[in-house]
């Protein structure tokens, strides 16, 4: 007797306004073993809005984890990371932070905020893509994610 195990994908809420960077990390986990869908807000706002179901967000999925850059239009992601932490439908999804800043404030205020880890951008294509596939092995094949409905 034989099954196969239907596995859904891993629902990843990616919250970027750099075309570049969007276009990259999307290229990034096109090339991933694991089956993933990701969604992209470019705004705190929309981002807000997406993980508490409103609007034209209504019907999308709670992600599994989301990747987040600070320096955000409308609604900063140090705010964002704020709202979700406070939460409790939220909290429990993980927070990648993902920006170019290297400042000592803002890695300290991220990680006050609970932030699950703080990664700068690197300048070049190459170390980008590899920072995406490190995040992809390290959050998807090592860590065990909570299940939520």
């Amino acid at each position: 007797m034989s099954f196969k195990a239907k596995i859904r994908p891993v629902e990843i809420l990616l919250i970027e306004d750099n075309p570049g960077d969007i276009r990259l990390t999307i290229e990034s986990f096109k090339e991933s073993k694991i089956t993933n869908n990701i969604n992209i807000v470019e705004d705190g706002i929309e981002a807000i809005n997406y993980l508490k179901k409103k609007g034209k967000f209504k019907d999308e999925p709670l992600p599994d984890i989301i990747i987040l850059d600070l320096n955000l239009p409308k609604k900063g992601g140090r705010e964002v990371l704020a709202e979700i932490k406070e939460d409790k439908k939220l909290k429990h999804i993980p927070v990648v932070v993902f920006t170019t800043s290297k400042a000592e404030m803002d890695i300290l205020k991220s990680y006050e905020l609970h932030a699950n880890c703080y990664i700068s951008k690197p300048l070049k294509i190459n170390q980008f893509i590899k920072i995406v596939k490190a995040i992809e092995h390290f959050w998807f094949c090592i860590v065990k994610l909570p299940v939520h409905d």
